[in-house]
């Protein structure tokens, strides 16, 4: 079995029982492109059966980002309209719960930016580590968009409601420090021993037990698993009416022309 990506922009190997994946677009500072999404489940496909992979790594070309985000240059195309907004957020989606659910250990290898959706990539990682140079953000209310049932559970689940909602609400910036701190992340190292701490883990998950870490990690989905009580439609509705309103419009028309957006409630 070989890992051929459908896509330059996604990078991945084979390194003995590790499989990288690496987003390879840093003329954008790796910002996810359509491709780039669309690559990424059925890696993880393969890998789901392939018995020499005991741990899955995500990282960013170059040293200056993990992933900055969507590439805010096809969302006019694929995020304006009603229907691009659908299968957009299907396609993110589909990724994203493609990591989440994957049955072996998935782990971000942060460094530099990890912004809006690099953020939800890692959450969707069983583990985390960072560069000391490695900046965190979720930008979503400084461009108006509705933000996913998943992901925002997955922010939850990780770093508490008190912390999450100061994140969200304020889409401010942190470094890596109070990332370790809030549990955004799990290890921080200077960069250039980055390379050194993702190795500990590499030799780490090749040494273990596979079926053991595999049942702690199911184990572990079954205990965060939602109240049956969970009004998913109410979630989407709102989710919807963000994507509906005339703020959103006018978040990404203000970030497309370098401006501070002027919104509404609307």
């Amino acid at each position: 079995m070989t890992y051929e990506s459908p896509t330059e922009r996604v990078q991945t190997w084979l390194d003995a029982s590790t499989l990288h994946i690496r987003f390879n677009n840093p003329a954008r500072h790796n910002a996810l492109s359509v491709d780039m999404w669309e690559a990424v489940p059925a890696l993880l496909t393969l890998a789901e059966t392939d018995d020499r992979v005991r741990l899955v790594v995500f990282s960013g070309a170059g040293e200056k980002s993990f992933v900055s985000g969507a590439d805010i240059s096809q969302f006019e195309d694929m995020r304006a309209a009603r229907e691009a907004v659908t299968r957009y957020e299907h396609m993110a989606e589909h990724a994203l719960m493609s990591i989440y659910h994957f049955s072996k250990p998935t782990l971000a290898c942060i460094r530099g930016f990890c912004i809006g959706g690099g953020v939800n990539v890692a959450i969707s990682c069983d583990l985390r580590i960072a560069s000391s140079d490695s900046v965190f953000s979720i930008p979503a209310a400084r461009l108006g968009l509705g933000y996913r049932y998943s992901a925002m559970k997955n922010l939850v689940d990780l770093i508490g409601p008190g912390a999450a909602k100061d994140l969200f609400f304020t889409a401010r910036k942190i470094d890596a420090a109070e990332a370790h701190a809030l549990g955004l992340v799990s290890r921080v190292c200077e960069p250039g021993a980055l390379p050194a701490l993702l190795a500990e883990y590499t030799s780490a998950l090749a040494a273990n037990a596979p079926l053991t870490v595999r049942a702690g990690k199911a184990i572990t989905a079954e205990i965060l698993k939602p109240s049956p009580d969970l009004d998913m439609d109410a979630c989407q509705r709102l989710i919807r009416g963000c994507f509906d309103s005339a703020d959103y419009a006018e978040g990404r028309k203000a970030f497309m022309e370098k401006r501070k957006p002027v919104f509404t409630g609307k």
